[in-house]
């Protein structure tokens, strides 16, 4: 096969070993090649621009940065990847959550391992995919068969892209001088940012954000 038909994939999870498993998983193929992988979702952005991946894997639960936000700073970066979400969340509203930011994959990290190459392969060519486990539990929600809490607003729902990006780096501790560090803004700004978000979330301290990111599966 030639180089121009491999896929070049990229992989972005928190967890080393899982990215080293996945990428020794994809490298076996001839059609799919890891061009890069990282454990920050924002310091992969940079990567990303350089190797210019046709794919993405995505994690979706992540400190410092959740897939599901990651997902708009990524289609910034490299507008023409597609992403594919690997994470261990199952329910519809995740899903929901990660179509409607741009995902065009999901999958569950329970999955049989050859269907992220199927995945992989599917987006490549300019289809969806998502993987029988999770669709499964879509079209038994559908069929009002879900014996789990129907979707309801997320508090987060009224956040900015920027706000998101703030409450989740505070949530996982996080001072008002590493934020603006972070995202290369005043102090001034990222005190008023915590301000808007606690006003906004009803929460009253860093504890009660960082349970709220919790509840909400952006941080373990």
């Amino acid at each position: 096969m030639t180089t121009t038909n491999v896929i070049k994939t990229y992989l972005i999870d928190d967890q080393a070993m899982i990215r080293a498993a996945v990428r020794s998983l994809l490298n076996q193929r001839d059609d799919i090649t890891v061009v890069g992988d990282h454990g920050d979702a924002r310091l992969a952005l940079d990567e990303i621009v350089t190797l210019r991946p046709d794919v993405i894997v995505l994690d979706i639960t992540m400190p410092g940065l959740s897939g599901l936000d990651a997902i708009p700073l990524i289609r910034k970066a490299q507008p023409r990847a597609k992403i594919v979400i690997l994470t261990h969340h199952e329910g519809e509203s995740f899903v929901e959550r990660a179509v409607r930011a741009g995902a065009e994959a999901y999958l569950s990290k329970d999955s049989d391992p050859a269907e992220l190459a199927l995945a992989i392969a599917a987006v490549h060519r300019g289809d969806a995919y998502v993987s029988p486990k999770v669709a499964r539990g879509l079209m038994a929600s559908l069929r009002g068969q879900s014996t789990g809490p129907a979707r309801t607003a997320s508090r987060l729902d009224a956040l900015t892209q920027r706000e998101r990006e703030v409450f989740q780096l505070l949530a996982v501790g996080h001072s008002n001088k590493e934020v603006a560090s972070k995202l290369d803004i005043s102090v001034g700004t990222a005190k008023k940012h915590r301000e808007n978000l606690q006003r906004k979330l009803q929460c009253g301290s860093a504890v009660e954000l960082a349970r709220l990111a919790i509840h909400e599966g952006l941080v373990e």
